[in-house]
């Protein structure tokens, strides 16, 4: 009965992914804004976060399109992010600032753009401006991709992503991934309820004190991003999801 409950939880949320999916279409009509905005420095678009990684609900963000700009870019990552925003909203959407990401509505379309300077012609790392605490981090979506697939958790993510969104916890998304992966190493679970529990356990008994690093920089520390109190507050919530029953989980 709880395994029915949480497939049917996850059809409801899921999102199209396929190349005529109609939240493709965003990128489209975002395309002659980027690119009038970015000129000649503009090397590429693409989907990226959790529609790239096959971990995204349909209530959550639409897309992520992650904006790859040449290295010979003059600005800085911070002049870049805010001249991004500016014209967003010079051409009438209302941007919103978030940590690394602009969030705007587009075509009825929840979307976050990422905007990154590439670092060199040799690899895909790329520099991203980091508001919340003004600097900079080294980045490579491509690793993120390719670390959740290889994890193979996107139905176990999903869920997890739904109550966070459902329950209002700041727990971002690859952070999210990552620990469902590192929660679900070692077990052989035969259902998804069982799995879904495993990694409320561990959100409850380990998140705290987990260190989970970026798979695509060693110097950037992904559990720093939440504060004690805020790693506290989830594992509070697994607590008592935990007690709970699976309607109370996600609805």
């Amino acid at each position: 009965m709880s395994d029915a409950y949480l497939q049917g939880i996850l059809a409801r949320e899921a999102v199209d992914t396929g190349l005529s999916s109609p939240v493709r279409g965003v990128q489209a009509a975002l395309m002659p804004v980027i690119s009038g905005w970015a000129g000649n420095k503009l090397l590429s678009v693409n989907p990226s976060g959790s529609f790239a990684k096959g971990t995204a609900n349909h209530s959550g963000t639409d897309i992520d399109l992650f904006i790859s700009l040449s290295e010979d870019t003059a600005e800085t990552l911070q002049q870049i992010y805010e001249l991004l925003f500016k014209k967003l909203t010079a051409v009438g959407y209302a941007p919103k600032r978030q940590n690394v990401s602009i969030n705007i509505r587009v075509n009825g379309y929840d979307v976050d753009l990422v905007p990154a300077k590439r670092q060199n012609s040799l690899s895909s790392d790329h520099s991203l401006y980091r508001r919340r605490a003004n600097t900079w981090t080294k980045t490579n979506v491509q690793t993120h991709i390719a670390t959740v697939w290889a994890g193979g958790r996107q139905q176990e993510s999903r869920l997890i992503k739904l109550w966070r969104d459902q329950k209002g916890l700041d727990f971002p998304s690859f952070y999210v991934e990552l620990a469902v992966i590192e929660a679900l190493r070692n077990t052989n679970h035969a259902t998804l309820s069982e799995r879904v529990l495993a990694c409320l356990i561990y959100l409850r008994d380990r998140l705290p004190n987990a260190r989970f690093v970026d798979p695509a920089n060693t110097n950037n520390v992904i559990s720093d991003d939440l504060t004690a109190a805020e790693k506290q507050r989830i594992s509070a919530a697994a607590a008592q999801a935990i007690n709970g029953t699976w309607g109370q989980f996600v609805k």
